[in-house]
């Protein structure tokens, strides 16, 4: 895939935004990135929209993808809608790239967008429970919430305000890793920590306030051991990303380019396994296969944007990556490993933590983090002499894991 370029990124800012409709955040975005490309509408051959929600939200169950895009002048390309849960937006990518490899274009464009937010909080909660298989939700949730015992939460460690269950998983997956490896509540606060103060800098992000590892203990509980900042917030918002060939880039920028080589994508649903046999997680296996199409290991790797719904997910996916030993994670975290002048930054734009989670857009927003940090424009959040990142994204569950991963190579 050496081929492949990023030549644009758009985003709009992440947040609560009740008074703007998923067709004007999708405009933002696709505008945003078709000038950082210097491509016209009339340039795009191919589009992919990912989105999983807009129609529960929205109630536009079909065609988001051709109504968004239509309405602002895309007509007669292919559109394709995708969803992968909160992978929606890098399958998008994904697929993008794939039909530029084909042969099949040698312009496309990948777009996200999720409109979450309403004054509905009951709906809110509930666009999240169809990320699994909805035959047999209870069961789901009872064998997920087992990977945790063993570990008695604190009295007063559980929100007494409705959240949604995903919470409570999340919250297993938290108490399984620090059962096996000795993880603890501080370390995962470090990461919270961390990412509240990258988003300081990001102007996009949906919250810009920094917290210490202290006050993230002591923040309002969820369920033990997540607190508050641990947790993603619900998110409105749209991200793009023109991606091209070599041909393609010549046309849209000639020789004065700032586009990023997309080394590998890898996609890869999961597989039955035991919750013990961490070494074989879906995303440490789509690792492999996006490290070997790439050419370059884990110790060329810059910096990272990792899927952290819950802080625990970055300490879960920097090992799964094979940026630390497995078990490593958290004491790296706290030891500063993973903050902008550390050994390798993790989720220099906040991550979903801070800069906010629009499922539907959520990988997108990663790419544009990576991009925008390859090309050395990330200003005081800047990874001084970052040459190669990677994105990890995961949607859905099934099993013990998630139901489908999507990791990406950039390189400068």
């Amino acid at each position: 895939m050496s081929d492949i370029y990023i030549a644009g990124v758009g985003m709009s800012k992440f947040g609560r935004h009740l008074e703007r409709s998923y067709h004007d955040l999708t405009r933002e975005a696709v505008e945003l990135a078709l000038s950082d490309a210097g491509a016209d509408k009339r340039d795009i051959a191919q589009a992919y929209f990912g989105s999983c929600v807009i129609g529960f939200m929205q109630d536009q169950h079909m065609v988001p993808g051709q109504i968004a895009l239509r309405s602002m002048g895309f007509e007669g390309v292919p559109i394709f809608n995708v969803e992968g849960a909160c992978a929606s937006a890098s399958s998008a990518m994904h697929l993008a790239a794939q039909a530029i490899r084909a042969g099949d274009c040698d312009i496309a464009i990948a777009v996200g967008t999720e409109k979450m937010n309403s004054p509905d909080k009951a709906k809110m909660f509930a666009a999240f429970d169809s990320a699994w298989d909805v035959s047999c939700a209870e069961a789901n949730r009872e064998q997920l919430v087992k990977m945790g015992e063993g570990v008695i939460p604190p009295e007063g460690s559980q929100s007494p305000k409705p959240y949604s269950m995903f919470m409570d998983v999340y919250a297993a997956f938290c108490r399984q890793h620090m059962k096996t490896f000795g993880t603890t509540q501080r370390q995962i606060a470090a990461v919270s920590a961390k990412n509240h103060a990258h988003s300081v800098h990001n102007p996009l992000s949906q919250y810009q306030v920094a917290y210490t590892t202290d006050e993230v203990m002591a923040a309002a509980p969820i369920t033990y051991p997540l607190t508050l900042p641990m947790c993603a917030p619900i998110s409105d918002g749209s991200a793009a990303a023109v991606l091209c060939n070599t041909e393609g880039l010549k046309r849209l920028q000639g020789d004065d380019s700032r586009a990023v080589r997309l080394l590998s994508s890898a996609v890869r649903s999961g597989t039955t396994r035991d919750v013990s046999d961490y070494r074989n997680h879906i995303t440490a296996l789509a690792a492999a296969q996006a490290y070997e199409k790439a050419g370059v290991s884990p110790a060329d790797v810059d910096l990272a944007e990792v899927h952290d719904a819950t802080a625990m997910g970055e300490i879960i996916q920097a090992e799964n990556l094979l940026l630390v030993p497995f078990g490593e994670a958290g004491p790296a975290a706290e030891n500063g490993e993973f903050t902008i002048g550390g050994r390798v930054p993790i989720n220099t734009s906040g991550g979903l933590e801070s800069k906010g989670h629009p499922i539907g857009a959520t990988g997108l927003g990663q790419v544009h983090e990576l991009v925008t940090q390859l090309r050395g424009e990330a200003g005081a959040r800047q990874v001084e002499g970052a040459k190669v990142a990677i994105q990890e994204n995961g949607g859905g569950i099934f099993g013990v894991e998630e139901a489908t991963a999507v990791i990406s190579i950039l390189a400068k």
